[in-house]
């Protein structure tokens, strides 16, 4: 696992808390085709070329860029990007945000990213599906349920994607099964 500088985890909580609606949560996208650019360069869907980092002005092509880059497991650099962004409050943002932080072990953070989206927008399944997997990775299967419940009702089944890919990390957390949490 890569190691985050304790200046950037202050920025991350910083970033969070600048927006006026800094009631915690997260955000994220899907996964895409996006060219691989070179080393300190990222792609720009609207130009359609690699460009560097500080020239992407646009939230849609900051987004984007930290999406690919975060899926690449570029954390680092996905955050350094997504913390561009003109809009602090958009929840796609948020989520990679949470997700980049979890992935390199900083799981509070993470899920103070995802609860920020959340909050925003609680209809957003890919949030819940990372912020159910954040919780399963500390332990804690009842939020991780919860959660998993939360995009049934959103979905109105079990088809979607999100739902299907919480189902199998729970499962997985759990040797194979789906795990029997009481609910009061």
């Amino acid at each position: 696992m890569k190691s985050i500088s304790i200046s950037l985890a202050v920025a991350a909580l910083a970033f969070t808390l600048s927006s006026p609606s800094a009631v915690f949560a997260a955000g994220g996208g899907g996964g895409d085709t996006t060219p691989t650019c070179p080393a300190g360069k990222v792609y720009d869907k609207k130009t359609k070329k690699c460009v560097t980092k500080s020239s992407l002005k646009d939230q849609e092509s900051i987004f984007e860029a930290g999406r690919t880059l975060a899926y690449a497991g570029k954390y680092e650099q996905a955050i350094e990007v997504l913390f561009r962004a003109p809009d602090k409050t958009d929840k796609r943002v948020l989520n990679m945000l949470g997700y980049s932080h979890r992935k390199l072990g900083m799981i509070d953070t993470g899920i103070a990213y995802y609860k920020h989206s959340i909050a925003l927008d609680p209809q957003y399944t890919l949030v819940r599906e990372y912020y159910g997997e954040a919780l399963l990775q500390k332990g804690d299967l009842a939020g991780a349920q919860h959660q998993l419940q939360a995009i049934r009702s959103i979905c109105q089944g079990e088809e979607c994607n999100s739902y299907k890919m919480l189902l199998a990390a729970l499962e997985n957390h759990n040797g194979g099964k789906m795990p029997q949490v009481r609910t009061w």
